[in-house]
């Protein structure tokens, strides 16, 4: 009786997924670091913290710096708490990203602070102080929570519609 030869067993059989890629690599990031974010979020308990969780604030918190020129901006409340509406607050997705930080390893925990870092920089430049922050700010001993909000992303608190 004839053998198949493995190629033609192989053939037959479906394609897999690569082994080990994770699901999103996050722009900017080594695969390590990526792999490493990955176990984080799949093993957290935390409800804001899921798989995508981390390239959804990151990317979030630099659309946010984004616009060009020296005006302040100003961070807005999200209207909803769920997973998605919550990455409306930047400082939310700040939020997630130090939870993240955390819980990562020492190597790949440095590669994504050097990241934050640079936007964290940028993030206190272009926004100002909250002097009540105190009184009125959920986790008020973050410093990201201690800036200037509006109900309205990029406008000013007194041109906020209420």
């Amino acid at each position: 009786m004839p053998r198949k030869r493995p190629r033609a067993l192989r053939a037959q059989q479906p394609p897999r997924a690569p082994r080990g890629l994770p699901a999103e690599r996050i722009h900017g990031l080594s695969l390590r670091t990526s792999r490493a974010i990955e176990r984080v979020e799949r093993r957290s308990d935390d409800y804001y913290v899921h798989p995508g969780a981390t390239a959804h604030a990151l990317r979030r918190y630099r659309a946010f710096l984004r616009p060009p020129g020296r005006r302040p901006r100003y961070p807005r409340h999200s209207e909803c708490d769920c997973r998605g509406c919550s990455f409306d607050d930047v400082r939310h997705a700040r939020d997630v990203l130090e939870t993240v930080l955390r819980q990562l390893p020492p190597r790949p925990c440095a590669e994504l602070r050097h990241r934050v870092r640079a936007l964290d920089a940028e993030y206190a430049a272009r926004t100002l102080p909250d002097p009540f922050a105190d009184r009125r700010q959920w986790r008020a001993h973050l410093w990201w929570r201690r800036r200037l909000a509006s109900g309205h992303e990029g406008a000013p608190p007194w041109a906020a519609k209420t």
